[in-house]
C-alpha cells in the first residue's frame, strides 16, 4: 500500500475550521486542535440556541401581553380565553406588537375580549 501524505486536504480541513474559528479570543482562533474544540462548541450552541430562540421571544410575547393585559383589568389567560371565544384570530407577536406600539388598538381588542366574556 502506498503512503499517501494527504497535504491539500488536510490544509483545507485546518483552514475551514480556523475560518470558522475567526473571532474567537486567543488561542481558540489560532490553534488548530483548541479552534477544532470550540468550532464544534459553538456549531452546537448555535443548534440549540436556535430552537431556544423561538421559547424565548414566545415567553417576552406572553410576558408583555399580560403586562398589558393587567393595566386593562384582565390577566393574560383571562384574555386568551375570551379572544378564542370570540373567534379572534391573532397570534401573541402580533398581540404583543399591539400592545407596545398601539396602545389604544389592544384596549380595542380587550373590549372584544371582554364582550365575549360577558356574551
Amino acid at each position: 500500500m502506498t503512503r499517501v501524505k494527504r497535504g491539500n486536504v488536510a490544509r483545507k480541513r485546518r483552514n475551514k475550521v480556523l475560518k470558522l474559528a475567526k473571532g474567537f479570543r486567543g488561542s481558540h482562533s489560532r490553534l488548530f486542535r483548541t479552534a477544532n474544540q470550540q468550532v464544534m462548541k459553538a456549531l452546537r450552541n448555535a443548534y440549540r440556541d436556535r430552537r431556544k430562540r423561538k421559547r424565548d421571544f414566545r415567553r417576552l410575547w406572553i410576558a408583555r401581553i399580560n403586562a398589558a393585559s393587567r393595566q386593562h383589568g384582565m390577566s393574560y389567560s383571562q384574555l386568551i380565553g375570551n379572544l378564542k371565544k370570540a373567534d379572534v384570530q391573532l397570534n401573541r407577536k402580533m398581540l404583543a406588537q399591539l400592545a407596545v406600539m398601539h396602545p389604544e388598538g389592544f384596549a380595542s381588542v380587550v373590549e372584544l375580549a371582554n364582550q365575549a366574556a360577558q356574551g
